[in-house]
């Protein structure tokens, strides 16, 4: 006479669920993780300008910006040899002197590290001491500095 009513979720509804969150998470994961690369990019850019300032600073104060031996610019005998780190972590600061001694110019490259070296289309980040910035990878390189 009196029936009761079911009350729940069914198996199918649940499975639809399921496969909506699916599709939901396919979609948006590469749009996130594009944009995660995206934001680690400024580690880059931020590790270059303070290892940049650094070395004009040896220069201003020894008219060089390598260390020649003397200890007078560590920094850039750590460059030249395993390299720095960024803040962040996300890319390795080397530099290149080109074969100039004493030391008068420089290119500094910021080459990425772990999930950032995934990025393709901006890779190396480059710096010179006439401040001329440069990038390895498919993007262009005012798309890459930008902001």
């Amino acid at each position: 006479m009196f029936r009761k009513t079911q009350t729940g979720v069914t198996l199918m509804e649940l499975m639809i669920t399921v496969a909506i969150v699916g599709i939901l998470a396919a979609i948006a994961y590469p749009s996130y993780r594009q944009q995660v690369m995206r934001s680690n990019r400024a580690d880059a850019k931020i590790g270059l300008q303070q290892v940049a300032q650094t070395l004009e600073g040896c220069f201003t104060r020894f008219h060089q910006y390598d260390d020649d031996g003397t200890n007078r610019c560590p920094l850039a005998a750590q460059l030249a040899g395993a390299g720095v780190n960024t803040p962040g972590g996300n890319y390795l600061v080397t530099i290149d002197f080109a074969g100039i001694t004493p030391a008068s110019q420089y290119t500094l490259t910021a080459t990425p590290q772990g999930g950032q070296a995934s990025d393709s289309k901006c890779m190396n980040f480059t710096i010179t001491q006439a401040n001329l910035h440069g990038i390895s990878g498919t993007g262009p390189a005012t798309e890459c500095w930008e902001k």
